[in-house]
């Protein structure tokens, strides 16, 4: 938790810039449910909990069952919840009370959890703007829902956006330290690999490290020598020798901001040639777009640049041929990266994706294109100092989808489908750094880079 004055000039700023949406007396107010606990098997056996990011942005209070309300007309705040009774104590042991919370973050005014919903109903019979963000747990959902609140508010979804997108210095300091421990698991998870150890023990290695040092895992690892299954949670494979290994992992630290690193292996130590070659495009595309990221640049650009650049590389290989500029229009390079280049990051690992993908990562002037690749590009906006953002090209050779091309004739004049036989078994290499964008460029995050070079990746794994 920051100091309560963190908070307060949040709130403030939060209040002015609504402000602008509406005439004085016509505001409304703004209601925020942080959330509850939830029950994983049966109501005693719970997940463990993890506060809403928007909660925690403006009240910092990392405790369940909270509600507040911002007046935008008078600009005060009140905090809802319950002190706990002796019922709840013997489980708990003695709990701050809701007022001397309160206090911590800045609130003067603080009320029993159920004087929320009054408030929420006295609102909407004096018939004064009710403004929501969308709640992304079923408890908080049923509950708007059932006070009639069913539409989040796009004005107090941009004015949230437009300050959680520029990251504070307090922020970037917790974002540097989120991506040493992430570089410090991941260093654990490549150190692990030998072949014929099972998946799933490297995978018990690394979220060890990342509870005994933060709060967690930030995302379900992937750990997987199927690199072509972007989202592989299964761990139990034994590893063999000549594959890929792709570990997709980043630690949350104990005050909720994230990492995401993903770097590939040869689970023999060495790669080879084929896979060399295709390495060595990827992190030629991950310098590139590095290279680019600086203010005033749409990162839907850098995509775009990136894209040419691995058409580029694989047209020298002979899997693709034709002109490069008409293969990036028509989306060839969505058959090898079939999603963006990167996304935002923050209290959330995809930071505010919650609050809706197009608000959260596309401008005003910039409309989600419906190409496969480009159509998964989760940050296109033009960049300003404080984003955080993530730099991760891949090439993947996935055979359905290579199969459906090639059955439906899609850019059948670019793409050899006849090499491309040669890699249904190759897998997928991804590379992803955590970037902050700077006043005259952009810097990566944490203190030690993750070996990255193909040269410096096999010296790494030699042990």
């Amino acid at each position: 938790m920051f100091d309560k004055e963190v908070y307060i000039a949040r709130r403030q700023t939060l209040v002015s810039l609504m402000a602008a949406t509406a005439p004085e007396g016509k505001r409304g107010i703004a209601a925020f449910l942080g959330n509850v606990d939830a029950p994983a098997q049966y109501k005693a056996n719970g997940y463990k909990f993890r506060q809403d990011s928007t909660w925690l942005y403006y009240f910092g209070i990392a405790e369940p069952r909270f509600a507040a309300i911002l007046d935008l007309d008078a600009g005060t705040a009140t905090l809802y919840s319950d002190d706990y009774e002796i019922d709840d104590i013997i489980w708990t042991g003695p709990m701050p009370s809701v007022a001397s919370l309160a206090e911590r973050v800045g609130i003067a005014a603080s009320a029993p959890y159920a004087a929320f919903d009054e408030a929420v109903m006295a609102a909407q019979v004096q018939e004064r703007p009710v403004h929501i963000i969308p709640p992304s747990r079923y408890y908080n959902t049923l509950k708007m829902k059932t006070l009639g609140l069913t539409e989040p508010s796009v004005a107090l979804i941009r004015a949230i956006v437009s300050m959680r997108l520029v990251k504070e210095d307090r922020e970037i300091a917790l974002l540097d330290a989120a991506c040493d421990l992430g570089q410090q698991m991941h260093a654990i998870g490549r150190d692990a690999i030998r072949v014929g150890v099972v998946e799933q023990d490297i995978v018990g290695r690394m979220e060890g490290f990342a509870l005994a040092k933060g709060w967690g895992v930030s995302f379900p690892t992937i750990l997987t020598q199927h690199g072509e299954i972007f989202h592989n949670h299964s761990h139990d494979c034994i590893i063999e020798p000549g594959r890929l290994m792709v570990i997709d992992a980043g630690v949350e630290s104990n005050e909720g901001y994230a990492s995401d690193f993903t770097r590939s292996y040869p689970t023999s130590g060495r790669f080879t040639p084929k896979q060399r070659d295709i390495y060595t495009l990827v992190y030629e595309c991950n310098e590139a777009a590095f290279a680019m990221i600086r203010p005033g640049v749409a990162y839907r650009d850098v995509h775009l640049s990136v894209a040419r650049r691995m058409l580029e590389g694989l047209k020298a290989i002979g899997l693709v041929e034709g002109d490069v500029d008409e293969m990036v229009a028509a989306g060839v390079a969505g058959l090898f990266m079939p999603h963006g280049l990167g996304h935002n990051m923050g209290l959330d690992v995809h930071d505010m994706e919650d609050l809706g993908e197009d608000l959260v990562g596309y401008g005003d002037d910039q409309k989600r294109s419906s190409q496969l690749g480009l159509g998964s590009l989760r940050m296109a906006r033009r960049l300003v100092p404080g984003n955080v953002i993530t730099d991760e090209p891949g090439i993947y050779f996935i055979p359905a989808l290579i199969e459906k091309w090639k059955a439906d004739g899609t850019n059948a004049a670019f793409v050899r489908f006849d090499r491309l036989k040669d890699y249904y078994d190759f897998g997928g290499i991804r590379l992803e750094d955590d970037v902050l964008v700077t006043a005259d460029g952009a810097r990566r995050l944490g203190p030690n880079r993750l070996p990255i070079a193909p040269d410096d990746v096999e010296a790494a794994m030699k042990h």
